[in-house]
């Protein structure tokens, strides 16, 4: 294997650190961002389902770790492969991509984008934050600013690489488009932010080469696994799918899929994207549980995981202002865009998940105004201690509504129905906790 390009900056940390042990620096970020408390929770925060509907669901946590080995893997192979290319797109660590695949959901809220898109309604429009709520910016401000890691400085104090890695979306909230619905810092985290960005060009918007793997990394794993598992549920028909004979179900799913969205690629070339994706599929019924199709369901999985990490990214060789550090195969993005449509066709716009989701959203408000009130009114025996000491070092309602949003943010989903539950008295709760 290529050994790791050295970067100047690369390793330097926010705050100089004394003192080191054996691991090199971006090993230590990495081992930093899996023993927090704020991964740990990841275990329950639901990827799409519950494991409380009676099967076992990827949740953020395994997710992330599956992000964090696919991440691993297509550095390693580019590095060994492409060593020139990497060294000019800036470098590539496979313990970068590894810390920022292990970060990337760190911000999730519990019951993930709808809790999202709640949060951030509420900020505008209730508390009057124009930079609201993404679970992006709340990753980079977990490792930053919420994270413990000392008493003398906040957050993990990664390297300038990690920090950079971690951002998918490097820049803040713009006033429009696609820069107002994503973006990847708060205005609290910009020094951290101009930090981790001196190793791009100057007022360059591209992600780097290492977050752009972790970023394809993400969209493979969730759209694979996310597949298999809602396969085995019985909730996506992958047998019916793939019978040459059965074009109805096919005929239904294109033209669902293609009267939502609006895609940068023509829909022909999706269909034939798709069609090639029948190939993988050795299913001719749904799935019982018996060994074979346990052995079906693995190569399947196994096998599109395979070809999207040895054939679906390949470096530039760029790091100029503007230009793209990371290829991605325009066939199997194509196909990966299908995957992810499976998911949304037969389970996110199920009517039974909008029922359950319209109760999410419902419980997300509720403790946000409950909270935010007793902010306001300096009732702080309602927050936890660590909350109450953050409350006390801020003045302004928007920072008061910043610290609620990061705790209810950062609550389990089991935490969060309980806390519900016991603050509008629907539930006594206990006294104990």
């Amino acid at each position: 294997m290529g050994s790791s390009v050295s970067i100047p900056g690369r390793q330097d940390r926010y705050w100089p650190e004394a003192g080191s042990d054996n691991r090199k620096p971006h090993q230590r970020d990495r081992d930093r961002v899996l023993y927090t408390s704020a991964f740990q929770r990841l275990a329950e925060v639901t990827q799409v389902l519950s494991p409380d509907e009676g099967h076992v669901f990827h949740n953020r946590l395994t997710h992330s770790l599956k992000v964090a080995q696919v991440g691993r893997r297509i550095a390693e192979m580019l590095q060994e492969t492409q060593p020139q290319r990497a060294a000019d797109a800036g470098g590539i660590d496979p313990d970068v991509v590894e810390t920022a695949a292990l970060a990337h959901d760190l911000g999730h809220p519990p019951f993930g984008h709808i809790a999202e898109e709640e949060l951030d309604r509420l900020m505008m429009d209730q508390a009057h934050v124009a930079e609201g709520f993404d679970g992006n910016a709340q990753s980079f401000r977990i490792v930053n600013r919420l994270a413990l890691r000392c008493d003398d400085h906040e957050g993990l104090n990664l390297t300038r690489a990690s920090l950079q890695a971690i951002l998918k979306y490097p820049w803040v909230r713009g006033s429009s488009g696609k820069q107002h619905h994503k973006w990847g810092v708060y205005s609290p985290e910009n020094a951290q932010f101009e930090f981790a960005r001196a190793l791009a060009p100057i007022a360059d918007e591209i992600k780097s080469a290492e977050a752009e793997i972790m970023d394809w990394s993400d969209d493979v794993t969730y759209a694979v696994h996310d597949v298999a598992d809602f396969f085995r549920a019985g909730l996506i028909p992958l047998d019916r799918l793939a019978d040459e004979s059965n074009t109805q179900e096919r005929r239904k799913f294109y033209d669902e899929v293609f009267s939502r969205d609006h895609f940068e690629h023509p829909t022909s070339d999706l269909e034939n994207a798709f069609e090639k994706l029948k190939m993988f599929m050795p299913f001719t019924r749904p799935y019982l549980g018996t060994n074979n199709d346990r052995s079906n369901l693995r190569a399947f999985s196994g096998g599109l995981i395979s070809r999207y990490v040895r054939g679906g990214v390949e470096l530039t060789g760029t790091c100029g202002r503007g230009m793209r550090r990371v290829r991605i195969n325009p066939a199997v993005e194509k196909e990966v865009i299908m995957l992810k449509q499976l998911t949304w066709h037969y389970v996110i716009l199920n009517p039974a998940l909008a029922t359950q989701q319209h109760g999410q959203r419902t419980v997300i408000r509720n403790l946000f105004e409950i909270f935010r009130e007793a902010a306001v009114q300096k009732n702080r025996t309602l927050f936890p201690f660590a909350f109450r000491e953050m409350l006390e070092q801020v003045g302004s309602r928007e920072e008061q509504a910043r610290i609620v949003c990061d705790y209810i943010a950062g609550m389990t989903e089991r935490q969060a129905f309980a806390l519900h539950a016991k603050m509008t008295g629907t539930h006594p709760g206990s006294a104990l906790h």
